[in-house]
């Protein structure tokens, strides 16, 4: 089953690009799970590096994230983790990252909250505000 993007998201990412951002994915799926999610929707080419959860050590661990800065060459405090789980917070956390929280995935406003994400956003459409009023 093709898992479909939030409205809005294949457009922040080109704009993203365009602006000279260095994108990478951090994800608990597995590299033929992303891979194929990619694919599917038609984002090939678009992220600089990936590290899956079948690559190394599952969040909240660090080891993927700092895997991904790594191979970009990203420092910690020039790195933003933007996620909609609690897993995805802690993982920014324990790495040493800041993290917008979208609270429109899998875990809730509360408990994303509860760990202090930079900002807490709801929608894409909030997300790219934010991103350009403190990007």
């Amino acid at each position: 089953p093709t898992i479909p993007l939030f409205e809005g998201v294949s457009q922040l990412l080109a704009d993203l690009e365009v602006g000279g951002f260095l994108l990478g994915v951090a994800t608990g799926k597995t590299r033929a799970g992303l891979d194929r999610a990619i694919a599917k929707n038609g984002l090939a080419g678009r992220f600089h590096a990936t590290r899956c959860a079948d690559e190394g050590f599952p969040k909240p661990n660090p080891d993927m994230l700092l895997a991904v800065m790594d191979r970009l060459g990203a420092d910690p405090r020039d790195t933003l983790m933007i996620g909609d789980t609690t897993h995805d917070l802690e993982l920014a956390r324990n790495a040493g990252v800041d993290a917008v929280a979208v609270a429109a995935g899998a875990h809730d406003r509360e408990g994303l909250a509860r760990l202090s994400p930079r900002a807490l956003v709801h929608s894409v459409a909030e997300l790219r505000d934010w991103l350009q009023r403190n990007g």
